[in-house]
């Protein structure tokens, strides 16, 4: 009887554990925004630039130079030649790092430079990271890289396993930075020219801004190991390498989960003539689903990307077309990417703002996830973005209002219990 007991109490303890981990994992880091912002402002005004400069920081700064790549053929290049030229400091932390192809490139390259005395610090998210093999980490580590894997589970510290650093950030000697869309995989190679290679975007950036990119990356490494990484190996002299504003802009559960998810609702109701959104994961709460309803509503014309059918997780499709009904019924524009996977992550506001980087337009992103952004406000750099979202428009398909409300009724069933789990995809 007494075994049975203990047994009983073992099973009981167990499963407290496991509901409480997920209880966890299922309950709000902090307060969430709760009403619809106010429009006060459009892009244009000097009012935006200070709100999103003070009230959500940091504060945008003058002298940059940003440049797309686009695709993984303009991508993993240029990301190289930076490493490879690197005199100083390599600061790279990334989500997906996997041991194949383009991965053991990457990895030699950081070998040689460390080898060659650079300080090398390589921040690789636990699950993210998880497809790559100890050995090849092991080699980095024997060669002098520091590599950290950001919340490595342990058991006292299971629930922090769901917040993931699914930042893109690469730094050269505090002088140039990489962010975007882009992981360390071999889908990324290529040119998006068939489903096994995938469309993304990533930049490429200069000047005073970058100084905020390696802050964004210390802070984390400071959280991670404990120590502080400064002087002018990280934090070189900035000089002017251009004309456009930017700052980069960054969240975190631990320090402000809701700040990305009030950045863009605030760009979305300050638009005055358009949005246009390429979302490789959008699944859009409440609050996101009303402020874009309410700019269509307003005559702005509103058009957004997703995946079509290519895509690494239906789960997140499902979701994500359960929540298009009012989109569609208010004039909101939405298309499906037909040729391959879509992992683009870009909003263009009034063909001014452009916010580019690793924030997916789900909840996961505004609330769990750590994120960085780099946000441009350059008529010249939107109007090149503008022109590369028509591109992957017009190979795009347009669901129309009543497509979507003809679906089948599998589909549809399904949409409504994956979309149950909103809070985590």
């Amino acid at each position: 009887m007494r075994a049975n007991t203990i047994a009983v109490s073992i099973s009981t303890s167990i499963l407290t554990l496991v509901v409480g981990f997920l209880a966890l994992n299922f309950m709000p880091s902090e307060k969430q925004i709760e009403t619809q912002l106010i429009r006060q402002y459009d892009v244009h005004d000097a009012q935006f630039r200070r709100s999103m400069g003070v009230l959500l920081g940091p504060p945008i700064i003058e002298g940059n130079r940003v440049e797309a790549l686009l695709n993984g053929d303009q991508i993993f290049p240029a990301m190289l030649a930076a490493i490879r030229g690197a005199q100083k400091s390599i600061t790279f932390e990334t989500y997906i790092y996997w041991s194949e192809s383009i991965g053991h490139e990457f990895s030699d390259a950081l070998c040689e430079r460390a080898r060659a005395g650079v300080k090398v610090h390589l921040m690789l998210d636990f699950v993210g990271s998880m497809k790559m093999d100890d050995a090849a980490l092991q080699k980095m580590r024997d060669a002098g890289v520091q590599v950290q894997r950001y919340h490595k589970p342990t058991w006292w510290k299971l629930a922090r396993l769901n917040n993931r650093t699914h930042r893109k950030l690469l730094i050269v000697d505090g002088a140039v930075g990489f962010t975007g869309g882009v992981g360390i995989a071999d889908q990324w190679r290529g040119n998006a020219q068939d489903e096994k290679h995938w469309r993304d975007t990533h930049f490429r950036i200069e000047g005073p801004v970058v100084g905020q990119m390696q802050a964004v990356f210390t802070d984390n490494w400071t959280k991670a190991t404990g120590k502080v990484l400064d002087g002018a190996l990280y934090f070189p002299p900035l000089v002017a390498r251009g004309t456009m504003p930017a700052q980069m802009f960054s969240s975190s559960p631990t320090g402000g989960s809701a700040s990305m998810h009030l950045m863009y609702l605030l760009a979305i109701t300050a638009a005055r003539e358009s949005i246009d959104l390429s979302a490789s994961y959008f699944v859009p709460d409440e609050l996101a689903i009303r402020a874009l309803v309410a700019a269509a509503k307003r005559g702005v014309r509103v058009r957004i990307i997703t995946p079509g059918t290519k895509i690494d997780a239906e789960v997140v499709r499902q979701a994500s077309r359960e929540r298009w009904g009012r989109l569609l019924e208010a004039g909101v524009q939405i298309a499906e990417y037909q040729p391959t996977m879509y992992h683009v992550k870009a909003l263009i506001v009034d063909a001014l703002m452009v916010s580019v980087g690793s924030t997916n337009f789900d909840n996961r992103s505004f609330s769990i996830n750590d994120e960085a952004n780099l946000n441009v406000l350059d008529a010249d750099f939107a109007r090149v973005q503008v022109a590369v979202f028509e591109d992957d428009w017009r190979r795009a398909r347009r669901m129309t209002l009543a497509t979507w409300q003809n679906r089948p009724w599998t589909e549809k069933l399904s949409g409504e219990f994956f979309s149950l789990f909103g809070s985590q995809l």
